[in-house]
């Protein structure tokens, strides 16, 4: 079967569907870290947490609950690297056996796609599994080189040093927490991706609950308002 053969076994509302995840999985994201000051997301407000939890760092004598607490983070960028892994082998696996998935997809929807069609649907699920794979790892790597900075800082705070490489350390803490975001939202819209088995429609549907989901948490969610209130810089 040659390619346009094959292309022309997608409708227009499968390329509208897989074109909308797409565009809500790049726009969230943009959204999500560009929001403007008055109306900060929750991924914005924890960042200036971050920042000011680097300050605190620089007088806290020991300073042994700050390294538990990027342990801490580093553990759970692992499990999730880890999980992603997992992800993409059974992709692999379902792509070598997709007759078994067209099967269970057609006593679903009591229809039956063609072998490449389900085979496209798995890849795009692959794909949000990879990204979000490589975002936890990189993740995982700032949060390291994060603890390497904090351990360097000197312990008297008033070293001229002490302050600047805090800082630097709170800017990495930041990145590295916005990688782990990123790959947050990859599982989220892979997850989204996996209803496209059932058909164009049911994918349109997940995503816009995906993004629904997203947004709400990081705009109109009550652990917002609770960071909000409590937020450095914040007016009381």
């Amino acid at each position: 079967m040659e390619w346009f053969d094959r292309l022309s076994l997608f409708t227009t509302l499968d390329a509208v569907g897989l074109g909308f995840l797409l565009f809500c999985w790049v726009a969230c994201s943009f959204v999500v870290e560009n929001a403007p000051k008055s109306f900060q997301s929750t991924s914005q407000i924890m960042a200036e947490f971050r920042r000011d939890w680097m300050r605190t760092f620089l007088q806290r004598d020991p300073r042994i609950f700050d390294s538990q607490i990027i342990s801490s983070l580093r553990q759970g960028t692992a499990f999730f690297a880890s999980a992603s892994m997992i992800a993409i082998g059974g992709g692999f696996a379902l792509l070598g056996n997709a007759e078994r998935l067209r099967g269970v997809a057609q006593d679903l929807t009591l229809e039956s796609d063609p072998i490449f069609l389900l085979e496209v649907k798995l890849l795009v699920l692959l794909l949000f599994a990879a990204n979000a794979f490589l975002k936890f790892v990189w993740s995982h790597r700032l949060f390291g080189y994060c603890s390497v900075i904090m351990a360097a800082v000197p312990n008297d705070p008033n070293d001229p040093k002490a302050l600047p490489m805090a800082l630097q350390a709170g800017e990495l803490n930041v990145t590295a927490a916005r990688g782990y975001n990123r790959g947050l939202r990859s599982v989220y819209f892979g997850i989204a991706s996996s209803a496209w088995l059932l058909g164009a429609g049911p994918l349109i549907l997940a995503t816009l609950v995906t993004l629904l989901v997203i947004l709400r948490r990081e705009f109109a969610s009550q652990s917002r308002q609770v960071l909000l209130h409590g937020a450095p810089g914040a007016e009381t």
